[in-house]
C-alpha cells in the first residue's frame, strides 16, 4: 500500500507545531504503530529527527498509544486500541492525517506524545481503601452480588488512554474518574471511602481544567474497552449521596 502520513510535528510544549506530510509504503498486515517505525527507521537513517510517539504494551493493554487518526481517537475501527489497528483498515492511496490527543489538561510533549499525568492526579487523590486485605479471601467469605461484580470489572477494564477526554467536546474526563469511581464503589473493599472517593476525585477533575460532562456519549464511541456512560450515573449517583451525608 502506498499512503501519505500527514503528521502532526511539535519540537516542545512552546512550539506552534505544524502537519508535515511523509509518504509511505506498508503491508495491509502491519499494524499501525509497526508503519510508524519502519517510517521513523527511514528518518533516522537519513538524518533526520524521528516522530516521538507514546507505546509500551502493543498488546491493548496498557493504553499508551494516544492517536488521533483522521479525527477520531484511536482511529477507525471501534473498540480497538490503535496497536492493535492494522493498516487494511484503510486503502492504498489514502492520506491519513495523525495528530496527538487535544486537551487543555493534556499539554503536547513533543509531536504526538502529550503529558497524561492529570489522570494519575485523580487517581491520587482517591486514595487508598483501609479494608484489610491480606491474602486472597475464600470465594465465599465475601459475596459480592452478581450484577455488582459484572459491573465492576467492566469498569475496571478501562486502561486510562485518555481517549474519552479527546473525543470529548468539552474535554472532559468524566468517563475515566466515574470509571475508576464505580469499579471500587460497588465492592465491598471499596466501601468506607466511597462517598470522600467520590467527592475529592470531582473535585480534583475540576481543578486539572477538564470539561464538564453534557453527556454527549462521543467518550464511550471512543473508548476502546467500551466503557459504558452508566458508570458516570453512578458517580452521579455517589455524588448526591455524599453531598446529603452529615459530616
Amino acid at each position: 500500500m502506498k499512503l501519505t502520513l500527514r503528521i502532526w510535528r511539535q519540537r516542545d510544549a512552546h512550539d506552534r507545531g505544524r502537519l508535515v506530510d511523509y509518504p509511505v509504503e506498508i503491508s495491509p498486515e502491519a499494524s499501525f504503530l509497526e508503519m510508524l517505525d519502519v517510517l521513523n527507521e527511514r528518518l533516522t537513517t537519513a538524518g533526520e529527527d524521528p516522530i516521538a510517539f507514546d507505546h509500551d504494551c502493543r498488546e491493548g493493554i496498557c493504553g499508551m498509544c494516544s492517536l488521533v487518526i483522521d479525527g477520531t481517537p484511536h482511529g477507525p475501527e471501534k473498540a480497538t486500541t490503535t496497536c492493535q489497528l492494522h493498516m487494511r483498515k484503510f486503502s492504498d492511496g489514502d492520506t491519513i492525517t495523525v495528530e496527538p490527543w487535544r486537551a487543555k489538561p493534556f499539554p503536547v510533549i513533543k509531536d504526538l506524545v502529550v503529558d497524561r499525568s492529570a489522570f494519575d492526579k485523580i487517581i491520587q487523590a482517591g486514595g487508598y481503601i483501609t479494608a484489610p486485605t491480606g491474602t486472597a479471601p475464600e470465594a465465599h467469605t465475601l459475596p459480592v452480588p452478581k450484577p455488582n461484580a459484572d459491573n465492576a470489572f467492566q469498569a475496571a477494564e478501562c486502561i486510562g488512554c485518555g481517549a474519552c477526554v479527546a473525543a470529548c467536546p468539552n474535554g472532559s474526563a468524566m468517563l475515566f474518574t466515574a470509571a475508576k469511581i464505580t469499579h471500587l464503589g460497588l465492592l465491598p473493599q471499596g466501601q468506607p471511602e466511597r462517598y470522600s472517593r467520590v467527592t475529592a476525585m470531582l473535585e480534583t477533575h475540576d481543578a486539572l481544567d477538564f470539561g464538564g460532562c453534557t453527556n454527549t456519549g462521543e467518550c464511550t464511541l471512543a473508548c476502546p474497552k467500551e466503557i459504558p456512560q452508566n458508570v458516570i450515573a453512578h458517580l452521579n449517583k455517589d455524588l448526591l449521596h455524599a453531598a446529603r451525608k452529615p459530616n
